[in-house]
This record gives C-alpha cells, sequence and structure tokens, in this order.
C-alpha cells in the first residue's frame, strides 16, 4: 500500500494535498444533498441535474451529446434518464425541423415545478459558504475559478463555461475584461458558467 496517498491521514500532508482532500469532503456533502433532494420527489440525481441544466441554459447545449458532456457520463445513461423525464411527463423532445432525429430537450410546466422545487437543495451548503466574509469570500473564489479553468485546460474537466476560456475575455495590464460587455471585470465579476460563453 502506498504509505504516500494523500488520503492517508498519517501522512503529514503538503497544503495543496489537503485541499484535495477537503474538496473531496465538499463533493460528498453535494452529493448527499442532491440524494435528499431525488428521494424526496422521486427521482434519480441525474434526472434533477438535466432538468436544473435544461431550465437555465441554451437550447443548443440541451441535447444528448452534450448533456453527456456536461455531466461526465455515457449517452446511453443520459438516454435513460431522458426516458423517465419523458414518462413522467417533466420535459419534452423539440425535434429539429431540418433533422427529425435530432432534438433539443425542452422543460414541461410539470418539469418547471420540480425545478422550482429543487431550488433549495444546496442551501445548507450555501448557508455555510455565507458565513465568511468578503475577503475570504473573494479569495476562496478567485482560486476555485482559476482551479476550474485549469481542469479543463488539462482536459479533466470537459465542459466548462468560464471567462478565462471565453473569446471575450482579455487580460489589460493585469485586469480582467469582457469585450462583449465592454467592461472591466472585478473578481467577483468572473463567471463560472456565463450565459453568453463562447469558446475561444
Amino acid at each position: 500500500m502506498n504509505n504516500q496517498n494523500i488520503f492517508n491521514p498519517k501522512v503529514s500532508q503538503d497544503v495543496s494535498s489537503k485541499i484535495v482532500t477537503g474538496l473531496e469532503r465538499i463533493s460528498e456533502v453535494f452529493k448527499l444533498l442532491l440524494w435528499k433532494k431525488a428521494k424526496h420527489i422521486g427521482l434519480s440525481p441525474i434526472q434533477i441535474q438535466i432538468l436544473v441544466f435544461v431550465a437555465f441554459h441554451k437550447s443548443e447545449l440541451c441535447n444528448v451529446s452534450h448533456l453527456a458532456k456536461e455531466f461526465n457520463i455515457t449517452k446511453p445513461t443520459i438516454s435513460d434518464a431522458i426516458k423517465v423525464l419523458l414518462k413522467k411527463e417533466m420535459i419534452f423532445k423539440d425535434h429539429s425541423p431540418t433533422d427529425q432525429r435530432s432534438y433539443t430537450i425542452q422543460l414541461t410546466d410539470v418539469g418547471k415545478d420540480i425545478v422550482a422545487e429543487t431550488n433549495d437543495f444546496a442551501a445548507p451548503l450555501k448557508a455555510q459558504v455565507d458565513s465568511f466574509d468578503e475577503t475570504q469570500l473573494n479569495g476562496f473564489f478567485d482560486t476555485l475559478s482559476s482551479l476550474i479553468y485549469k481542469l479543463n485546460q488539462s482536459e479533466l474537466l470537459t465542459v466548462q463555461r468560464t471567462c478565462y476560456a471565453c473569446r471575450f475575455y482579455q487580460k489589460n495590464d493585469n485586469n480582467d475584461y469582457c469585450n462583449l460587455l465592454q467592461a472591466t471585470l472585478k473578481s467577483h465579476d468572473i463567471r463560472i458558467d456565463c450565459p453568453e460563453f463562447e469558446e475561444k
């Protein structure tokens, strides 16, 4: 057994290893909260995630291929989840006028109601984050957004829509700038998931 494993509590860890261990613990909290909500409304976690994603993203992103990349799971798994959501009448297929095999997923009124019901599933986690002061929050967010960008650049995170990877983003004299908004961005203005994102 590798005694240098970063998850071995008997090993003196460097700060980077401790952060990775901490992120793993936080991911467990997120999964637990999602599972609790899923069980309560009778859906699986991925079915909830699909509904929430479709509710808040452009229709061209709401297809099987993109959803598989978004959640880093197989197309058959996404297709199975979609079949259940169709059966429960939470979504419908919006077929392309030029190719009936191609479609995007849209929410029905039932689906919209479920999304509204899931709005608070991450509230216990957000409540703890809200307890940090502004300096701590800004520092943490700056580090987190940079980490997401780096994970995407190293192809560990397949999809992201953060400012740093957007064609509208540029660095001006050590300042972040958005050419779409034509504005300098402060650290807290950087987006993790921007609706206007266009890949460089």
